[in-house]
C-alpha cells in the first residue's frame, strides 16, 4: 500500500487533482482495508467493492478533475439514504430487500458531483431509531472499543470513519444521530440548521427535525464536506489543500454541564470535558461563563413524543411482523402521542423563543456531547422496548434539544476517558450560526489536537460475542 487509507480527504482530494495518485488507487486502498477491518467492526452492511472502482475510474477521467474538491475521496453513506442501484434496508427485515433506488439522494447526488466515490452503505438500528448501532443486519462497534456500541443511528458511518476506512461518511441526525457516534468515536459529527443541506429522510424528516450532515476526522474536512453538501464551497485553485474558515474571533461561549432532563446525570467525566474545554477557550482570548440554559420541565415529554411520533410515520406500510418487537412498541407510542397537543407545531416554537433568550446574550453553548459511555454492542434490537427508552436516554440526554429547536449542532473530540476510548464536547448556535461552530472547533482542535482514528491493534478480526 502507498498510504493514502488515514489520510485526510483534503489531502486526497488535493493529491488526486496533482494527479499524483489516481482515483482507482485511493479507492482500491480503502477497500483493502475495508476488508482488512470491517469483519471485527461491523461499518458496513453492504461493500459497492467492484461499483466503486469502476466509478473511482470514471472519476479519474473527468475533464474537471482538477477543480473537484473532493476528487477521488472514498465516502461512506447511512443505509437510509438512497444511493442509485443499492437497496436500503434501514435496519430492517420488513424494508424490500429487492428495490434498488433510481436516483441518488441530493446528498449523495452533490458528493459524486464534487468528486467523491460511494464506497459502501453503512450499518443502522431498525428505522434509525435508537443510539445503539445493531439490528437484523449486524452490529457496528466502537473502533475505539469494540466490545461498546460505536452509537446511532449513523452507526457505521462513524465506526468506518473511525476505523480508517473512509476519511468521510454521510449520516444524518433526528435526536442525535450523527452527533452521538460521533462523541462515541472520536469524530466530528456536525447536524446543520434547516434549509441548509438537503433533507428527505424517511417519511417527513422525523417533523422536520433530521438534516443530513458530515462525520470526519478533522475539522477541515468537516467543514469541506459541510460546504459540498451545503453546495457553497468554492472551486479549487491549484495548490489549495485546505478549506479556510473566517477567523473565529471571540464569540461569547456559555458552558453548561446539566444535563437538559430532570434526573439524569451527567457522569464526572463528561461533564469536566465540557468545562476543560472552556477553561481552554478562555486561555485563548475567547469569553466564557458558566451559563445554563433555561430547559423547560416539558422538555422530555416533547422530546420522547416526537422521537415516537416520527418512528410511527416512518413504520407507515411496513409489515409489522417483521418489525422488532422495541420497534414496533415506540411506533405504538408514537401514535398515541401523535393526538395530544405536544405535536403542535406551537410547542417547539415556544421553545425556540424561550431558548432565544438565552443565545441573546451568548454566541455559543458548550456542553458534553454524551452523559455516559455508550452501551455495550450487543443485541439490543432483541430486548423490551422500556430498557432500550432508559439507556437510550441515560447515556445521551444532551443532544435532542437542537433537533427540537431545529438549530445547529456539533460534536468534536476532547480528551480521553479513563481506557483511552476518546471524549466529547458539544457545540449548539443559533441558525446560519454552522461556520462559527466550525471555527470554534477548528480553535479547540489545534489547542488540543486528538489522535484520528483508533489504532487497528485495537480492532479485532472477527466480531467478538456480544453481551
Amino acid at each position: 500500500m502507498t498510504g493514502w487509507a488515514g489520510r485526510t480527504a483534503t489531502e486526497i482530494a488535493a493529491a488526486v487533482r496533482e494527479k499524483r495518485v489516481t482515483p482507482r488507487e485511493v479507492v482500491a486502498e480503502h477497500l483493502a482495508v475495508i476488508a482488512e477491518r470491517d469483519p471485527g467492526v461491523g461499518a458496513f452492511r453492504v461493500v459497492r467493492a467492484a461499483a466503486a472502482l469502476a466509478e473511482a475510474e470514471e472519476t479519474g477521467s473527468r475533464a474537471d478533475l482538477d477543480r473537484l474538491p473532493l476528487a477521488g475521496v472514498p465516502v461512506a453513506v447511512k443505509d437510509n439514504l438512497p444511493v442509485r442501484g443499492e437497496t436500503n434496508r434501514v435496519g430492517s427485515a420488513a424494508t424490500p430487500a429487492a428495490a434498488p433506488a433510481a436516483e441518488d439522494h441530493p446528498t449523495v447526488a452533490r458528493l459524486r458531483a464534487a468528486g467523491a466515490v460511494v464506497v459502501g452503505l453503512t450499518t443502522v438500528p431498525e428505522l434509525c431509531v435508537f443510539g445503539t448501532g445493531d439490528s437484523v443486519h449486524g452490529t457496528a462497534r466502537n473502533p475505539w472499543d469494540p466490545a461498546r456500541t460505536a452509537g446511532g443511528s449513523s452507526s457505521g458511518s462513524a465506526a468506518a470513519v473511525a476505523a480508517g476506512m473512509v476519511p468521510l461518511a454521510l449520516g444524518n441526525d433526528g435526536m442525535g444521530s450523527l452527533r452521538i457516534p460521533a462523541a462515541n468515536c472520536g469524530l466530528i459529527g456536525l447536524k446543520p440548521g434547516p434549509d441548509t443541506v438537503p433533507a428527505g429522510i424517511g417519511n417527513g424528516d422525523w417533523f422536520g427535525m433530521s438534516e443530513n450532515g458530515p462525520l470526519a476526522t478533522t475539522v477541515a474536512d468537516a467543514r469541506l464536506m459541510f460546504r459540498v453538501l451545503a453546495a457553497t464551497v468554492p472551486a479549487p485553485r491549484a495548490g489549495d489543500a485546505e478549506p479556510g474558515g473566517a477567523a473565529a474571533g471571540t464569540p461569547r461561549i456559555a458552558v453548561s454541564v446539566r444535563s437538559p432532563l430532570p434526573g439524569v446525570a451527567v457522569a464526572r467525566p463528561f461533564a469536566d470535558g465540557a468545562r476543560e474545554a472552556g477553561e481552554l477557550l478562555a486561555a485563548a482570548g475567547y469569553t466564557v461563563r458558566s451559563a445554563e440554559p433555561p430547559y423547560p420541565l416539558s422538555l422530555g415529554a416533547l422530546a420522547l413524543a416526537h422521537w415516537t411520533a416520527g418512528t410511527a410515520r416512518d413504520a407507515e406500510g411496513l409489515d409489522p411482523a417483521l418489525l422488532a418487537a422495541r420497534t414496533r412498541r415506540h411506533a405504538a407510542a408514537g401514535r398515541v402521542l401523535a393526538r395530544t397537543p405536544l405535536l403542535a407545531g406551537e410547542s417547539r416554537e415556544r421553545l425556540r423563543e424561550r431558548l432565544a433568550v438565552f443565545f441573546a446574550s451568548h454566541d455559543v453553548l458548550l456542553t458534553p456531547a454524551l452523559a455516559r459511555r455508550g452501551p455495550a454492542a450487543a443485541s439490543w434490537h432483541e430486548r423490551g422496548w422500556l430498557r432500550n427508552l432508559v439507556v437510550n436516554t441515560a447515556y445521551s440526554p444532551l443532544t435532542p434539544p437542537w433537533n427540537l429547536t431545529g438549530w445547529p449542532a456539533l460534536a468534536l473530540p476532547f480528551g480521553s476517558l479513563p481506557g483511552g476510548a476518546p471524549r466529547a464536547v458539544q457545540l449548539v448556535a443559533l441558525p446560519g450560526g454552522e461556520e462559527l461552530l466550525l471555527d470554534v472547533a477548528q480553535r479547540l482542535e489545534e489547542l488540543r489536537p486528538w489522535r484520528r482514528t483508533a489504532p487497528p491493534s485495537l480492532m479485532p478480526l472477527s466480531a467478538p460475542h456480544s453481551p
